[in-house]
């Protein structure tokens, strides 16, 4: 009982470690103060002086268009990847290419950020492109240590996964293309979507690569928030943050509908493959 009790107190502190931080934030962006460790009263004003901050909303946009294409450019990079470690056996080169996926899981960001950098450099001396930095570089660099992050998702879904159905199509003459897009897409559309959502999050919350890639009129949120620091927080960021958490929070939760539905539907298909097998 004793093991029990610290167990769960262990879980809420935890809880309360991650989720007070987030929910001072929300209640402080409804601070009339201008300080935002002072409360002085409930007001609304920061979110109407932010609708006229284009600094920060500019930032902002640039941030969630940066994030959405870099995650799916990930998802579609990554799949292959995944697919290739976990469909194709041993082939030559095969270490090396799975140490080449999973080393931007492990490797400094400060490292990362430099050898982009330098890369970026590189290429528009010789091809002339990309012309400087700016949105295409931290895109591109969102996307190279993001599709890590996909790669291993895809790869412990299709691990995980029961490739009887995959064997029984192609036994029924389907190619592999058909295969892959009528039968394992399917299959693995839940770790897609979670992979396209933590792709999503690790890019809008860079700051360290950005800061390398980026240039002139390409300033990311991370990038305004980490540089108003030194000035002194506005109250304006802590409407953003809540207004962030709210869309994050809704996406999650629109996600997680879909997956546990696609996943019944799964089960349910599965069930009727072996009653009609």
């Amino acid at each position: 009982m004793k093991r029990i009790g610290f167990l769960s107190w262990a879980l809420w502190f935890g809880y309360a470690f991650l989720y007070v931080p987030i929910v001072l934030l929300i209640v402080y962006s409804f601070n009339d103060s201008r300080l935002v460790t002072v409360w002085a009263g409930f007001s609304t004003k920061w979110y109407a002086e932010l609708l006229h901050n284009d600094t920060l909303l500019d930032a902002a946009l640039l941030s969630f268009r940066v994030a959405a294409v870099s995650a799916t450019l990930a998802v579609m990079l990554g799949t292959c990847a995944g697919l290739a470690l976990s469909r194709f056996g041993r082939f030559r080169g095969r270490t090396l290419f799975g140490g080449m996926i999973t080393a931007p899981l492990v490797m400094p960001e400060v490292i990362t950020g430099l050898s982009l950098l330098l890369l970026f450099v590189a290429m528009e001396q010789w091809v002339g492109w990309p012309d400087g930095r700016g949105v295409t570089t931290i895109t591109l660099a969102h996307t190279t240590f993001t599709m890590s992050y996909v790669a291993v998702v895809v790869q412990s879904r299709l691990a995980g996964m029961d490739g009887s159905l995959e064997e029984a199509a192609m036994d029924l003459g389907a190619r592999p293309a058909k295969v892959f897009f009528v039968i394992t897409l399917p299959l693995i559309a839940p770790a897609l979507v979670a992979g396209w959502l933590l792709a999503f999050t690790l890019s809008l919350d860079d700051v360290v690569v950005a800061s390398f890639v980026s240039g002139p009129g390409s300033t990311t949120l991370p990038m305004v928030i980490f540089s108003s620091v030194k000035f002194g927080i506005s109250p304006q960021i802590n409407a953003l943050a809540t207004l962030m958490v709210l869309v994050v929070a809704t996406g999650i939760f629109v996600a997680s509908i879909v997956m546990a539905r696609q996943e019944r539907q799964r089960k349910r298909d599965e069930q009727m493959a072996i009653q009609n097998g």
